[in-house]
């Protein structure tokens, strides 16, 4: 769904801009409509961060049948480069909490709608960070070890993450079947 999703984003708004787009998430905003944190990278190479704003308008498909259906229009709403990017506050890494602070020339509270969403934006922007800005991102709160590669392979983000929870549950399972002395 969210390939679709992405898929449908970059056709619509973000290519007929020139700009490529390299992550999304769904976040949570006070107006009724859906909303995105959308990471692209633009024809001169800068790297930027906007809120896109999703509606359903209606649209029909011929005058012969007069059908109709709703159409998704997606708008730039608020729009900030990368490099302007001083701080990625996670809040709390000790809680699941999907809430950050992008820290700009003021401080943006954003509400991802899982804790997964959140780490995955951190990974995106920690990586565009420093390959387009050739400057770490300094990331506040965060747990590290979801977000920093521990080696090579780990560049698919989510999965590595899965796979070494995946790894822990086995250790787990594993200790609890050798008797205690």
């Amino acid at each position: 769904m969210s390939s679709l999703l992405k898929e449908e984003m970059q056709k619509m708004l973000f290519l007929p801009e020139g700009e490529k787009l390299k992550n999304f998430i769904e976040i949570e905003e006070p107006t009724q409509c859906r909303h995105f944190l959308c990471v692209s990278v633009l024809k001169n190479k800068e790297v930027q961060l906007c809120v896109v704003q999703c509606q359903k308008h209606q649209s029909s498909d011929s005058k012969k049948f007069k059908r109709s259906h709703l159409v998704d229009c997606y708008q730039k709403i608020e729009v900030w480069p990368l490099q302007d990017l001083v701080m990625l506050d996670g809040r709390n890494p000790d809680i699941d909490d999907p809430c950050f602070l992008m820290h700009f020339g003021t401080v943006r509270f954003v509400r991802a709608v899982s804790c997964a969403a959140k780490y995955s934006m951190a990974r995106c922007l920690a990586a565009l960070n420093s390959s387009h800005c050739q400057t770490p991102l300094t990331l506040k709160n965060f747990d590290l070890t979801y977000i920093e590669p521990a080696f090579m392979a780990s560049e698919q983000g989510d999965c590595t993450v899965l796979m070494r929870v995946c790894f822990y549950a086995f250790n787990l399972v594993w200790l609890s079947m050798c008797p205690a002395p």
